[in-house]
This record gives C-alpha cells, sequence and structure tokens, in this order.
C-alpha cells in the first residue's frame, strides 16, 4: 500500500494492541468471550437472512443458544462444550443448518483443548468426530460424502491442534515467568550474602584498625605525659608519632570504608596501599614506640601470594599484638614468628604476660578480636589456634596455611 510503512502495518498493530487485549481478557474473560459470542452472532446474520429457514423463530433460537455457552468457554470449557454439542444435535434433528453452528463447535472443542485436560480433549474429539459423520450423511452433496467428511474432519483437527499449542505455549510462557521471578529471588539472596560478607569484612578491617592504633596513641600519649615534666623531648617525639599514627588510621579508615561510599569522589590526600608483609617492620615498630617489646623471627623466604592473604597474616599480627598490649601488665614482651616452607606457612604471635588477677587464663581474650582473625584465616583455608600457653603464662596465636592457598581466596 502506498504510503504505509512498518511502524503502521499490522505487526505494528499487533504489537500495540495484543498485550492489552491479553490482559483484558485475563482480567474479565466473560466479558470479552461474550464480545467474542456477539461477533460471532453478527457474522451469521447474513447468512440467515439470506437463506432463511423453513422455521426462522426455531433457527435464530438455535443460532443464540449455540453462542451463549461460549461466554463460559475459559471458566468451564468441558461444560460449555457439552451444551454446545447438545444443542448441535438438536440442530441436526431439526434439520436446520446453520454455519454458525460449526463454527460454535469448533471454538468448544478449541477452547478444551486450551483450557481443559488431555482425556476431556479426546472425549470431545470423538464427540465432534460423530458430529461430521452425521453432518456429513445429513447435509453434504450425495457425490461428495467422502470430501466433505475429510474437511470437515480437517477443521475438527486443526482447532484441537491450535488449542493444545496455545496451551503449550501458555505453560512454556510460565514456566518462563517462574524462571525469571527465582532467578531474580536468587539474585536478590546472593546480592544479600555478598552485603553480608561486605559488611562482616569492613568491620573486621575497622576493628582492627581502631583497637590497634587507639591503643599505641594512647600508650604513647600516656607516655608522653608521664615524660613531659622531665624530657618535653621524648614527650614531643611521643605525640608526633602519636599524631603519625592517627593520620594513617584516618587514612586506613577512610580506604575501608570508601567501598560504602562508591559514588563519592575518590579522596585524593590521604590514599595508601593495603598493608602486606612489606608494612609488618613498621607495624613493629609502632608497638615497640608505644612501650612494647616485640622479637621479630622470619625462617624461609615468602612464597608468591595475593594481596588479600598478606592483608590477612598483617591483620593477624596486628589484632595479636594489639590483645597482648590490652590485656597484660607492663613489662610483657612479645615474639612474632613468621615461618615460610615450601609446604606450609606459619604465622605464630606468643607473649609471656600473666592473666589479670581474679581472671582464669583461658577467659582472656576471648572477644570479637579472635572470632576476626579466625574469619580472616579461614578464608585462605587455615586453621588457626588461639589460647593460654601450656606454662600458664603468657598466650599464643598461630595460624598455618598452605602455599597454594594464600594465592587467592576461595
Amino acid at each position: 500500500m502506498i504510503g504505509s510503512s512498518p511502524e503502521s502495518g499490522p505487526g505494528a498493530l499487533d504489537a500495540r494492541w495484543g498485550p492489552r487485549l491479553r490482559a483484558l481478557a485475563g482480567r474479565h474473560p466473560a466479558v470479552v468471550d461474550s464480545a467474542f459470542a456477539l461477533v460471532v452472532l453478527l457474522f451469521g446474520v447474513p447468512h440467515l437472512l439470506k437463506e432463511p429457514p423453513k422455521q426462522p423463530l426455531l433457527g435464530w433460537g438455535l443460532q443464540i443458544a449455540l453462542l451463549v455457552p461460549l461466554i463460559w468457554r475459559r471458566r468451564a470449557p468441558f461444560t460449555a462444550f457439552g451444551v454446545v454439542a447438545a444443542l448441535a444435535f438438536a440442530q441436526w434433528l431439526a434439520g436446520v443448518l446453520l454455519s454458525t453452528g460449526d463454527l460454535a463447535v469448533l471454538i468448544a472443542l478449541y477452547s478444551v483443548a486450551a483450557h481443559s485436560t488431555l482425556r476431556r480433549l479426546l472425549v470431545a474429539a470423538g464427540i465432534v468426530e460423530i458430529g461430521v459423520a452425521m453432518a456429513t450423511v445429513q447435509w453434504a452433496p450425495r457425490g461428495h460424502l467422502g470430501k466433505v467428511f475429510v474437511l470437515l474432519s480437517g477443521m475438527t483437527t486443526a482447532a484441537a491442534v491450535i488449542g493444545l499449542n496455545m496451551r503449550t505455549r501458555r505453560a512454556y510462557l510460565a514456566s518462563l515467568e517462574d524462571r525469571a521471578a527465582r532467578l531474580e529471588k536468587e539474585r536478590d539472596q546472593q546480592a544479600q550474602i555478598v552485603a553480608a560478607e561486605e559488611r562482616a569484612r569492613i568491620a573486621r578491617d575497622v576493628h582492627d584498625i581502631v583497637t590497634h592504633s587507639l591503643s599505641v596513641m594512647v600508650a604513647l600519649t600516656d607516655g608522653a605525659a608521664y615524660t613531659l615534666p622531665t624530657s618535653p623531648d621524648r614527650a614531643a617525639d611521643a605525640v608526633s608519632k602519636a599524631s603519625e599514627i592517627g593520620r594513617q588510621a584516618i587514612a586506613e579508615m577512610r580506604r575501608v570504608l570508601d567501598v560504602l561510599r562508591q559514588d563519592a569522589p575518590p579522596p585524593t590526600g590521604l590514599r595508601r596501599p593495603q598493608p602486606g608483609l612489606s608494612q609488618l617492620d613498621a607495624l613493629l615498630a609502632e608497638v615497640r614506640a608505644a612501650g612494647l617489646p616485640v622479637e621479630f623471627v622470619v625462617t624461609g623466604r615468602p612464597p608468591a601470594m595475593a594481596s588479600g592473604a598478606e592483608l590477612a597474616i598483617y591483620r593477624l599480627v596486628q589484632e595479636a599484638l594489639t590483645n597482648v598490649r590490652k590485656h597484660t601488665p607492663p613489662g610483657t614482651t612479645a615474639r612474632v614468628r613468621l615461618e615460610y616452607t615450601a609446604a606450609h606457612v606459619e604465622v605464630e604471635i606468643t607473649d609471656d604476660g600473666r592473666p589479670a588477677v581474679g581472671v582464669p587464663a583461658g577467659r582472656q581474650r576471648t572477644g570479637h578480636g579472635v572470632a576476626g582473625m579466625r574469619e580472616r584465616v579461614a578464608v585462605y583455608g587455615g586453621l588457626m589456634e588461639a589460647g593460654p600457653l601450656p606454662e600458664g603464662g603468657g598466650w599464643r596465636v598461630h595460624a598455618r596455611f598452605e602455599p597454594s592457598q594464600l594465592e587467592s581466596a576461595r
């Protein structure tokens, strides 16, 4: 057609109105089917006017009666088919030939195929085939009985097949919708799990940074206050060191909390890389400056490992030494041992501090810090032990990894 385009053709009309009509039929099936029956009735009116039956009242009555059951063809398809079949049989007995009669039977058969069970469809198809044979014998020309029977049987088969295809299509679409809903639910659950793991990781990092930095800063400021009257220079050094540790803690906190502010512009002034094994010396220097003597022993050469694994070992040492400062009296010494072999990587932190008076040794240092250390070690498939030394004095934190597991998280 001149001036037509794909946007204005039948496909565009179906794309625009198809979903709307299907949605309307789903919400108001009786209204849509009533309108459909009325359209079919109007389709048969010209035939009745052109070739009026011998009994007009009976013809018009059967015409209307055959189409009324189609109003309930979705809600009760087999019942509607039974009523239409009975009326078609009455039409056959009366000898009234109606074009809408055959159409109503085919529509009712389609509805059984589309909305009922396969067993009921076979029963309905058998009834229609019997009706086809009866109609062929009564109304077909004598020389064309076979052709008419084949034609009507083909129409019956087509109605049943189209109905089955529609039912299969609806079931397929329903399964796709159900699968999409399940996938969306699983995606949301996975997102919640990832978010919970990220929150737990952030909580561990915040705990490690805050407890270590604050404990060192408190020790330095206490020492500065104590030495200020007698040694102002040493007090100034301690305050300067506390200030430096505070700035480092702020930088690490900002890096950790960046994941909670993904839309915020990245900070430019206090960016620092994640701490790892190369920063252990600086960590131990801070701890020694805060008044805790620490011996550091390294055996072997460290294998290649992921940055997250180095961070886990760093935090393990940091948290263990922080606990030493928090739970032991002055004069305690600590020892950090790293052992690298082809078979394992071991991290051990021990101290000789006595438990507080009145508190059993086994009840010391069992808060969130130890749980956080266990979680960090478990991420890389390691095993960790934490508890008092056998001699009854001091505490031991020991972790053991396989080098292959330190290359990446499980």
